[in-house]
């Protein structure tokens, strides 16, 4: 008994276990349903208002687009308006223009009727006056003439040539009266220079330090400042030989320099050169400034004014020519004072007339043009730069111009004040230097002994041996072909060594 109720009990106890577990199972299995369907419910809540919201945006993207739509269509319609109102105007206008073409025609042929008309006439009274006269119009013209000089030909013929006589006569006096007076109120008497080329030694002694061993000084000189330094018999002296007045300057300096230091070796002469260099332009400077401050000229360039300083060493036909200059503008200003023509123009133009020869030894071209481009280069006024351009042609364009010319003429014709054997000289030089510059790969080149000799430094980097002696032999047939000379011109370029040739 006890067995059968334990066993019972525990197969109530099994079934009431399963029955609660299945019922306990179901509990959940509704729950998790009723959750499902809440989410589910919640998805399709989220779902319509999306829906919504979109419909929304939609429907303002749509109304938006209607507005700009309807902005366009304003915007057009008024441009279509403009355009009708425009082509009305220039329909308008066209038909005005029509209209003026045509009345111009109208009056044109109107015109052209009247000029027949005329000269129908005109033709009819010249024929019924030739009738009446019996004679053409050119012989009629030809009678009254003749008639006239037959009739008044002494008349006439003395009165021109009273008239001739007194107008040259009057117009002689009072040009040379102007020109007198210009010349005596230019109180300034002119030296006639011709830069110096001989050096004084204290001593003949002081030849063999100048020399220095195998001549090493002397080519150090010569190839520092570009001239030749001439030492021969002549008793304490030595002389310099360049065209280039700045170098020979420079060379002077230099060599009274070395002379009073008395210690003349290699490095002590570049040393002094290199002073001597800024000395020259400060010298250079300061002249300019000086010309410039005498004549109360202003608002020129300090590199004009330097430019001119140059001419203190620059001569022509042997006359100096910033003497030159500054007489020649002082003469401009009291011509243009004489003849009521713009003073400071031509006191400035005079002074400036031979600027070009600053430059002309350095540079191409002749010194009017060369003056022309400086002055343009240096923002000069075109009325100054007019008489420097034409202040050697026979018919310059502005009076100013013709008064410089004039004031060039008195300053360079007075009686031995210029040597033209000089300035051809210096010409010579000048061109054996450019023929033998105007070659490639020649750095420098010195025109010495009186144009005998010219001396050739080329760049060692581009010209070797053998081609520094095809070298030197086609500047010799360039000589032969170009120049005229007495005698032979020896032909020297120099790199390492030295190769020569002679234009025979």
């Amino acid at each position: 008994m006890d067995k059968t109720f334990i066993i019972g009990s525990i197969l109530i106890g099994v079934l009431s276990g399963y029955f609660l577990r299945y019922f306990w199972a179901k509990l959940e299995i509704n729950s998790a349903e009723r959750k499902l369907e809440a989410i589910l419910e919640k998805a399709e809540e989220k779902k319509k208002e999306a829906i919504l919201e979109a419909k929304e945006k939609a429907i303002g993207l749509i109304e938006e687009a209607k507005k700009e739509a309807e902005r366009n269509m304003r915007e057009l319609k008024e441009l279509e308006r403009d355009l009708r109102n425009r082509q009305g105007i220039f329909e308008k206008k066209l038909i005005g223009l029509e209209e003026k073409r045509a009345q111009i025609e109208k009056e044109s042929e109107l015109i052209s009727e009247t000029k027949e008309r005329t000269k129908k006439l005109h033709e009819e009274a010249v024929g019924t006056l030739q009738k009446i006269a019996g004679l053409t119009t050119e012989e009629a013209k030809q009678e009254l003439f003749e008639a006239l000089e037959k009739k008044y030909k002494d008349d006439i013929f003395g009165r021109i040539k009273k008239i001739e006589a007194f107008g040259k006569e009057q117009i002689e006096k009072t040009a040379r009266q102007m020109i007198i007076e210009a010349m005596e109120r230019l109180a300034e008497s002119v030296v006639n220079e011709v830069a110096s080329t001989n050096i004084s030694l204290p001593s003949d002694e002081i030849k063999g330090r100048v020399i220095g061993r195998e001549g090493r000084n002397i080519k150090v000189i010569e190839r520092l400042t570009g001239v030749e330094v001439i030492v021969d018999d002549t008793p304490e002296v030595i002389f310099v030989s360049s065209f280039n007045p700045l170098r020979r300057q420079l060379a002077k300096m230099a060599l009274e320099k070395l002379i009073v230091d008395g210690r003349i070796q290699p490095a002590r002469i570049e040393r002094i050169v290199e002073e001597s260099k800024k000395e020259l332009s400060s010298e250079i400077k300061k002249t300019g400034e000086e010309a410039v401050y005498e004549l109360g000229i202003t608002g020129l360039d300090p590199k004009l004014v330097n430019l001119m300083g140059r001419l203190k060493f620059r001569t022509s036909y042997g006359q100096n020519m910033l003497a030159h200059s500054i007489e020649v503008s002082r003469l401009s200003e009291m011509l243009a004072t004489e003849l009521g023509a713009n003073v400071a123009v031509a006191k400035k133009a005079g002074f400036l007339h031979d600027l070009g020869k600053a430059v002309d030894f350095e540079m191409q071209g002749t010194h009017p043009d060369l003056g022309k481009e400086l002055g343009q280069k240096y923002n000069l006024s075109e009325e100054v730069i007019i008489p420097i351009a034409t202040h050697h042609e026979d018919h310059p364009p502005t009076l100013e111009a013709e008064i410089v010319k004039v004031a060039d003429a008195l300053s360079s014709s007075r009686p031995g004040v210029r040597k033209i054997d000089y300035e051809e000289y210096l010409k010579r030089l000048e061109e054996l230097e450019n023929i033998a510059k105007g070659f490639s790969g020649v750095e420098k080149a010195y025109a010495i002994q009186a144009g005998r000799e010219i001396r050739i430094f080329v760049k060692p980097e581009e010209i070797d041996d053998l081609a520094s002696q095809k070298l030197a032999q086609q500047i010799a047939d360039k000589i032969e072909a170009e120049l005229k000379y007495p005698g032979e011109i020896k032909v020297t370029v120099i790199r390492e060594n030295r190769i020569v040739e002679y234009a025979r």
